[in-house]
């Protein structure tokens, strides 16, 4: 088979160019192939394309965007393909955009134990950059619920946050240095291991958070961290919004830098994972309103389960909490993480979910729960909320289940609705759309109504200055 049987509608110069410079086997025109490209993780984003292109190192990538800029072809780029926002996947039009894969890029390039920092490239999954930490008895602290499939790349491109933003920050806090291929093909070599570098702008915070749209990153500098010698996990149940917030400060008093973990849960939340997960269970004898995850890390092997107690003991004696259970085995500690790493994958099996990735600013955070959830079941009767996600860091996943027995397709048809209901709260109490998932084509036309116009107008200038093509990306984001 050659690369013109499956695409009658194929540019064959175009195609023949491209297998030049990864190889024939490497860029891909059949169908059934592509469609695992082509589509995103809910479903909610198909795309088409002339092909999907799979170079395997930084030369390639940009021998690959020189070629495409010279011909005016459109380049999506594209990691492991768990990106929820449709960043990653091309429109419709197909005949004039590719698909640029990053998936071998995948070489662990260097480590350096004594600057505590990995070089690794794009395609190098979460999972296995904490691993090949973990192996020098390091952390690597960046913790999604993809972290087996997403990659270092479409971390960076998307400024991801998970679990343990509240004690690290997020991924563009975890990158001293990359390595970007530009839409023209030029490539910014800055994999720099430097604490300290004020020779003028520091231009990689440009690229992460921008979804592929001023540039490809290929390689990173990412910091590694010491890996705590002690844990000390709990599950706690709580009446309010307003007692998770006050144990949170309870909690960081008691702790400071040693709170590593500070997830919330709502009751219909845990419903979803024990009624639908395989090997979970409420770790509670009593349902509660509201629950917490908390982990403490701490250098020191001894003494970090009595700091545990101690925060325990004083949120009981103050009224803060209802109940709690502190891990004794790593186990148990699994356990009570799988009920958090669940709950997205298991929400579907209570039928369509409208969702939401906000944040506003912590102390916010109950005022905003309370409002709204009253404005969501006042507008969509019947409706389930499914609040949860990093109260630390203020990042809520406003999720909304269908009303039980409801037509899944009517109710999803009430997303924008839904959203605006939600957004509009949101942007009240001075929060943010986009926490950690980013904009990509699903809230790319939210973005004028929320944005300051100086900041929008910037984006769009930054834009023409690094792909006035329009080659990468395009449609996303702005």
């Amino acid at each position: 088979m050659t690369l013109t049987d499956t695409r009658p509608d194929a540019d064959s110069s175009l195609l023949a160019s491209l297998a030049a410079i990864v190889g024939e086997k490497h860029v891909m025109t059949d169908a059934h192939e592509m469609a695992l490209y082509l589509s995103e993780p809910r479903e909610l984003f198909h795309g088409s394309a002339v092909c999907v292109v799979r170079p395997g190192n930084t030369a390639e990538v940009a021998a690959v965007l020189k070629l495409c800029h010279d011909n005016d072809i459109h380049v999506v780029p594209q990691g492991g393909n768990t990106g929820l926002v449709g960043g990653q996947i091309p429109g419709q039009g197909g005949f004039r955009e590719i698909l640029l894969s990053l998936k071998r890029l995948d070489k662990v390039r260097e480590i350096d134990v004594s600057s505590n920092t990995m070089t690794i490239e794009a395609g190098v999954t979460l999972l296995r950059t904490q691993q090949e930490a973990e192996k020098l008895g390091m952390l690597f602290p960046l913790s999604l619920a993809s972290e087996g499939s997403c990659t270092i790349g479409g971390n960076l491109a998307t400024n991801a946050g998970g679990t343990a933003v509240l004690a690290y920050g997020n991924a563009r806090d975890l990158v001293s240095g990359l390595e970007v291929v530009l839409a023209d093909g030029r490539v910014l070599s800055n994999l720099s291991k430097l604490k300290k570098d004020n020779t003028g702008y520091d231009l990689k915070h440009l690229f992460m958070g921008s979804e592929g749209t001023l540039g490809i990153i290929t390689a990173a500098v990412v910091k590694l961290f010491p890996r705590p010698r002690g844990l000390a996990t709990a599950f706690v149940g709580l009446s309010s919004p307003q007692a998770t917030l006050k144990f949170l400060d309870l909690a960081l008093a008691k702790a400071g830098a040693d709170v590593k973990t500070f997830e919330f849960i709502s009751r219909f939340g845990i419903e979803i994972v024990v009624n639908h997960g395989q090997n979970t269970r409420d770790p509670l004898s009593d349902p509660h309103n509201w629950y917490v995850l908390l982990e403490l890390g701490s250098m020191n092997e001894a003494g970090v389960e009595d700091t545990m107690m101690g925060i325990l003991e004083a949120a009981f004696e103050a009224e803060i909490i209802e109940d709690a259970v502190v891990a004794a085995s790593l186990d148990q500690r699994a356990d009570f993480w799988r009920l958090r790493e669940l709950l997205s994958e298991l929400q579907k099996f209570e039928g369509g979910s409208i969702k939401h990735d906000v944040s506003v600013p912590v102390a916010k955070l109950p005022d905003f729960l309370d409002e709204a959830l009253a404005a969501v079941t006042k507008r969509f009767p019947g409706c389930r909320p499914v609040p949860f996600g990093h109260l630390g860091d203020g990042n809520i996943h406003f999720n909304i289940t269908q009303p039980v027995g409801a037509d899944k397709e009517k109710f999803l048809d009430q997303w924008d609705a839904m959203n605006t209901v939600v957004h509009d709260i949101t942007t009240k109490f001075g929060g943010s759309i986009s926490a950690e998932h980013g904009v990509g084509t699903l809230k790319r036309d939210l973005l004028p109504g929320v944005k300051d116009p100086v900041h929008l107008a910037l984006m769009h200038t930054i834009k023409q200055a690094l792909d006035p093509k329009n080659i990468l990306n395009p449609g996303k984001v702005i």
